[in-house]
């Protein structure tokens, strides 16, 4: 099955300076494929080269060498954009606009016209939780997770097979990024596939299919976050993290020496987290003995904010655009 997205090579350099311009690398032969309804996230620290390769994949910017294709077809195709939806990191609209007005003006760019044009503006608000007078209410009332909101609409507007999000969780509060994760799991079990860029590690490890982990502009892994987590160099078992509540100074000096940290959560309320090797009753038996509460016993294995630590640190010594 032919790939929705692939990059062979993909590189791009700027121009820094204004005399004598030299080429800075923010992009350095980057190369991964997506298949067909998958969740696809591509992760990196700020500057890693995420957005780049998005706004390369959606033809805003062009490479400097390297290859890649959308749907099959060359990114800027315009027969591959009736068929994409696309969330830029800081989306900027009219703001005289209400979000009714501006999803029919959205709709229309794609040929929509008439009751379908509103029919689809409609439906898109509705996936994305914009109701009742918030739809009638000018983008310059609206707050940034709003207008986060809306952006995510226009990305849905004309129903999409692929949808491209930069930081789609930018600006929303916890409710908000609950809500649009459920809208990409929504989006994923119809079939369509999805890229988005983050980097908030929890959504990428609860959402994704597959992972990209970018670093300096260079690909530092890619693969299913089992797999990576498998691979890790990182040791499978960290040891145990206990959470007891109601302890004295006393009780956490002495169990102190028996941990590799203890955390103040606080008042009274300490996350200890025991070497590798050690089991946790003796510690629970301790806390009990001296009426301390016991919280939560919780083993500590390999994550993903492990795996992105370990590439990127590893990846991280050499600026792509040193060289």
């Amino acid at each position: 099955m032919p790939s929705v997205v692939s990059t062979d090579l993909l590189t791009k350099d700027f121009p820094v300076g204004f005399w004598r311009p030299r080429p800075r690398r923010a992009l350095d032969a980057v190369s991964f494929e997506i298949q067909a309804g998958e969740v696809f996230g591509l992760l990196g620290p700020n500057g890693a080269g995420k957005s780049t390769t998005l706004k390369l994949l959606t033809n805003l910017i062009w490479p400097t060498s390297g290859s890649a294709a959308v749907l099959g077809r060359p990114p800027g195709d315009v027969a591959a954009r009736h068929r994409l939806g696309f969330l830029p990191e800081n989306p900027t609209f009219y703001d005289h606009l209400t979000a009714e007005e501006l999803l029919s003006y959205f709709a229309g760019l794609f040929g929509y016209t008439g009751a379908e044009r509103r029919t689809r503006a409609s439906r898109a608000l509705e996936a994305v939780g914009i109701g009742g007078d918030d739809r009638s209410r000018p983008l310059r009332q609206y707050s940034r997770g709003m207008i986060q909101r809306v952006g995510l609409a226009q990305a849905l507007v004309n129903d999409p097979e692929l949808v491209i999000l930069d930081e789609p969780m930018s600006g929303l509060d916890p409710l908000g990024r609950r809500e649009v994760r459920e809208l990409m799991l929504r989006l994923r079990d119809e079939g369509r596939t999805i890229l988005f860029s983050s980097h908030i590690l929890s959504d990428a490890e609860w959402l994704c299919n597959r992972v990209a982990i970018l670093s300096h502009g260079r690909l530092a892994a890619v693969g299913t976050v089992a797999d990576l987590v498998a691979q890790s160099a990182a040791q499978t078992t960290r040891g145990w993290e206990v959470v007891g509540s109601g302890m004295s100074s006393a009780l956490v000096d002495r169990l102190r020496v028996r941990t590799t940290r203890a955390t103040r959560l606080g008042e009274g309320r300490y996350a200890l987290e025991l070497m590798v090797g050690d089991r946790p009753e003796p510690i629970v038996a301790e806390l009990a003995a001296a009426g301390a509460v016991l919280v939560s016993v919780t083993p500590l294995g390999v994550n993903l904010e492990d795996v992105f630590v370990e590439r990127v640190g590893g990846a991280g010594a050499e600026p792509a655009g040193s060289r």
